[in-house]
């Protein structure tokens, strides 16, 4: 490992590493600047591909990247090529496509906007409960069949919010973040997460079970565990057999944590609904029973940020190269240790 001396406030010189359209969505002129200011920028066009003359030429020069979506890996050769490079500043969630080993092993600190990416993710998940709770996609589809409105309210105690139970797979970011947006709701919280304790579970709020019972009391259950090679197929047949009739599967994390045949043919059979907004393969194939199953909703892996939620990840990455150019530490470092927990 590469040992770095102490350091005081300093202006990094500073590359952009993303995919083109990901910058320009991510980074706005208003961002540009206030990296401008921070740092001393590699002139553009930015880098997507670290094996050209050009990025050698630019890698051999930066302290710092600033990384997005469609970064190439930082492996060995590439970071043969920036030997001044001490730091990565990832503009989007999960690190795991282009920090390698050999970043850890050079002893660079890292840092994600994870944090910001979880606030719409969570915001996406919280509005699906609240209204597959509501019944409110059913209604809409009756209400637009029968162009007339029911006379009374539905008696049927399946519907609606009130004390609905919620279980929550995994207490990841995502994950605590939809715990606290529950809060303020009359919704009984159930947490299965093999790392929580009952104490850290009580500070949460909610009630620690065991995997079985999650899917068996809960009316909705909602997926944040990451893809590894622990939870493929972790929500498997025997689970999604055993929730209750009616109840509601919402996944925001990874398809392949899920059995998605499993799933498939609960919900064909009317058994249970399903919000899904990511699948195994995205996108599923045209002839997919799911695309015209009434039971289920699917989105196109929008829960993430978009449109203007975007800049939060831009301002999280500024705020996090102004600490780090400071002398202060990330506020939101990645660990190499942690990584096994991360998506």
């Amino acid at each position: 490992m590469t040992e770095h001396p102490p350091r005081s406030a300093f202006r990094p010189r500073a590359a952009l590493a993303m995919h083109p359209d990901v910058a320009s969505a991510v980074l706005d002129a208003e961002s540009h600047a206030a990296l401008a200011a921070l740092c001393e920028p590699a002139p553009l066009p930015l880098l997507d591909d670290f094996t050209t003359p050009r990025a050698r030429a630019v890698l051999a020069d930066v302290d710092l990247l600033v990384t997005g979506w469609g970064c190439p890996p930082l492996d060995t050769g590439a970071l043969r090529a920036a030997p001044r490079l001490r730091a990565v500043v990832h503009a989007a969630g999960s690190v795991r496509g282009h920090v390698t080993d050999a970043c850890w092993e050079r002893g660079i600190e890292v840092s994600s906007a994870a944090a910001a990416n979880a606030v719409p993710v969570a915001e996406y998940t919280l509005a699906m409960i609240l209204l597959t709770g509501k019944r409110v996609l059913e209604s809409a589809r009756d209400y637009r069949g029968a162009r007339a409105r029911p006379g009374r309210p539905r008696p049927d105690r399946s519907t609606g919010n009130h004390h609905r139970t919620v279980g929550i797979l995994s207490a990841s970011l995502i994950g605590r973040r939809v715990i606290d947006l529950l809060r303020p709701h009359d919704i009984d919280v159930l947490l299965h997460d093999p790392y929580v304790d009952e104490e850290e579970a009580a500070e949460l709020g909610v009630d620690l079970v065991e995997l079985p019972e999650l899917f068996r009391q809960s009316d909705t259950v909602s997926v944040h565990t990451p893809l590894l090679p622990g939870t493929r197929g972790l929500v498997g047949r025997d689970l999604i057999g055993s929730m209750r009739p009616d109840a509601v599967l919402v996944n925001t994390a990874r398809g392949a944590v899920v059995d998605q045949d499993a799933l498939t043919e609960a919900a064909l059979a009317g058994r249970i609904r399903a919000v899904l907004d990511v699948t195994e393969p995205e996108v599923l194939p045209p002839g997919h029973p799911l695309w015209n199953c009434e039971n289920v909703l699917l989105t196109p892996h929008l829960a993430g940020s978009q449109g203007n939620e975007l800049r939060r990840l831009a301002d999280l990455a500024l705020a996090e190269i102004r600490r780090w150019a400071a002398g202060d530490g990330f506020l939101h470092p990645v660990r190499r240790e942690r990584l096994a927990f991360l998506a």
